[in-house]
C-alpha cells in the first residue's frame, strides 16, 4: 500500500472523502445562536470523527451557514417577506370580489331581458309573424316612391288578405269599383296608399246626395238671379262658406277656423265691393279684394309661431280658400240672365254626372246636358241661343270642381262641402266672362 502523501503537500487541497466516511461539518452554534448541527468527519486524513474536526471547521469558517429544515422556512419567510402575499383559496373570492367591484353588474337571465328592452326602446317595433300582412307593409313602404312604368306587368300584384265570413261583402265591394249610384257611393279604402299599392284609382266620386245639393243651390240662384242682386245675395253667401269650410278639410287641415274665418271674411268684402261699386267696376272690385285679401294671409302666416312646413301648407291653402270664395262674387258681378242660365247648367251637369253610367259616357252626357239646359233656360232670357255656349263652359267647369272634391279618397264632410260648392264656385269666372261675350 502507498504512503499516504504528506501533510504540507495536500494542505491546500479540499478534503476528499473515503467511501462510507461523512465530512465533518464544525457546528453552527460556533458561528451562530442556532441550534448545532451534526459532526462533521475529517475525509482527507481518514482519521475518526476527531481527526479531520479542526481542519473542516478551518475550510468552511467563512462559508455561509447552510440552514436546516426548521431554519429553511424562516429564510423562505424572509426571502419572501416583501412579496404580495398569496391569497388561500378562500382569500381569492374575496380578491376577485375586489377587482370587480367597480366593473358594471352582468346581468342574470332574468334582467338581460330588461336589458334588451332597455337599448331597443327607441328602435322601431317589429311585427310579429302574426302581424305581418304582405299587401299592408307593401303599401307602407310604396306610399311616397314614384311610380313605376312596368310595375304592372313585371311584378304582380300583391293579394289582399281573405277576408273573413263576416266581412266577405265589404271586401267584395273594396276590390271592385263601380260607377256612382243613386244609394251613395259608400265604398271607401281605409288607407289611400294601400289602394295605391293595389292599383286603385284613389279617386272617389262625392256621389248623388251632393249632386242633389248642388242642383238645388243651383237652381236657388238661378232663380234668386231673376229677382236681383240682393235676393242673389242669400244664397250666395252660403255658397261662399261652403267653399271656404271645404276647402281647408280638402286639404287635410281640420279644424282651421282661423283660415276659414279669414277666407268667409274675404268673400264678404267682395260682396260688399261689388255691390258698392257700379256693374262696369265689379271685376275690379273683385281682383282688388283678392289682392288685399292675399297679403293679409301673408302677413298673418309670417307672425305663426308654428314650423316653416306648416306655416307654408296653412299659407297656400288660405290663398286658395279664400280666392275661391272672393272668386264666388263673380255671380254678383255678372249679368243676372247669364246667372240664371249658367247656374241652371251647372245644376243639370252635375246631377247627370251622378247617374250610374261609364265614365267616358257620363261625361259626354253631362256636357251635353248642361249645354241643353243652357238652350232652354237662355231661350226665356235675354241670353238667347248663346245660352247653349254659356252652358257648356258652365258644365266643364262643373265637372272640373266635382273632379278636384274627388281627389286622394275625401271624406264625407269633404263630399257635403267641398263637393257641393266647387262645381258653382268654379263656374263663377266662366259665367261673368261668358255672360259679357253672349250678352
Amino acid at each position: 500500500m502507498p504512503e499516504p502523501a504528506s501533510a504540507a503537500e495536500t494542505a491546500y487541497l479540499p478534503p476528499y472523502p473515503h467511501p462510507g466516511q461523512q465530512q465533518a461539518v464544525a457546528p453552527e452554534g460556533w458561528f451562530r445562536d442556532e441550534a448545532p448541527a451534526a459532526p462533521v468527519q475529517d475525509w482527507s486524513q481518514g482519521g475518526g470523527p476527531g481527526g479531520g474536526a479542526s481542519a473542516a471547521a478551518e475550510q468552511t469558517a467563512y462559508l455561509p451557514p447552510y440552514p436546516g429544515p426548521d431554519q429553511q422556512q424562516g429564510a423562505a419567510a424572509e426571502q419572501t417577506a416583501y412579496l404580495p402575499p398569496y391569497p388561500g383559496p378562500d382569500q381569492q373570492q374575496g380578491a376577485a370580489a375586489e377587482q370587480t367591484a367597480y366593473l358594471p353588474p352582468y346581468p342574470g337571465p332574468d334582467q338581460q331581458q330588461g336589458a334588451a328592452a332597455e337599448q331597443t326602446a327607441y328602435l322601431p317595433p317589429f311585427p310579429g309573424p302574426e302581424q305581418q300582412e304582405p299587401h299592408v307593409s307593401a303599401a307602407e313602404q310604396t306610399a311616397f316612391l314614384p311610380p313605376q312604368a312596368g310595375a304592372a306587368a313585371d311584378s304582380p300584384v300583391p293579394a289582399p288578405v281573405p277576408a273573413q265570413a263576416g266581412n266577405a261583402a265589404e271586401a267584395s265591394e273594396a276590390t271592385d269599383w263601380s260607377p256612382p249610384t243613386l244609394a251613395g257611393n259608400t265604398v271607401r279604402a281605409v288607407d289611400p296608399a294601400q289602394a295605391r299599392a293595389e292599383g286603385r284609382s284613389p279617386i272617389i266620386d262625392p256621389g248623388p246626395q251632393p249632386a242633389v245639393l248642388t242642383a238645388a243651390l243651383g237652381l236657388l240662384l238661378a232663380a234668386a238671379a231673376a229677382l236681383g242682386q240682393y235676393a242673389l245675395l242669400v244664397p250666395l253667401i252660403a255658397l261662399q262658406g261652403l267653399t271656404a269650410a271645404g276647402w281647408f278639410r280638402l286639404n287635410g287641415m281640420w279644424p282651421a277656423r282661423q283660415g276659414i274665418a279669414l277666407a268667409f271674411a274675404g268673400a264678404l268684402a267682395a260682396d260688399a265691393a261689388v255691390l258698392a261699386v257700379e256693374e262696369a267696376y265689379g271685376a275690379g272690385a273683385i281682383v282688388g279684394t283678392l289682392g288685399a285679401w292675399v297679403l293679409l294671409t301673408l302677413v298673418l302666416q309670417l307672425r305663426s309661431q308654428a314650423d316653416p312646413d306648416e306655416r307654408m301648407y296653412g299659407l297656400m291653402a288660405s290663398v286658395a280658400s279664400a280666392a275661391l270664395a272672393i272668386i264666388c262674387a263673380g255671380y254678383l258681378a255678372a249679368d243676372t240672365a247669364a246667372v240664371t242660365v249658367g247656374a241652371a247648367a251647372v245644376a243639370v251637369a252635375v246631377f247627370v254626372r251622378a247617374l250610374p253610367l261609364p265614365t267616358a259616357t257620363s261625361v259626354g252626357v253631362s256636357l251635353a246636358s248642361a249645354a241643353g239646359a243652357g238652350v232652354a233656360v237662355g231661350g226665356i232670357t235675354s241670353v238667347g241661343v248663346g245660352g247653349a255656349l254659356l252652358g257648356l263652359v258652365a258644365g266643364v267647369c262643373a265637372l272640373v270642381g266635382l273632379r278636384v272634391a274627388a281627389y286622394d279618397y275625401p271624406s264625407k264632410f269633404v263630399h257635403m262641402t267641398a263637393g257641393v260648392a266647387l262645381p258653382l264656385a268654379a263656374a263663377a269666372p266662366a259665367v261673368y266672362l261668358i255672360g259679357r261675350v253672349v250678352g
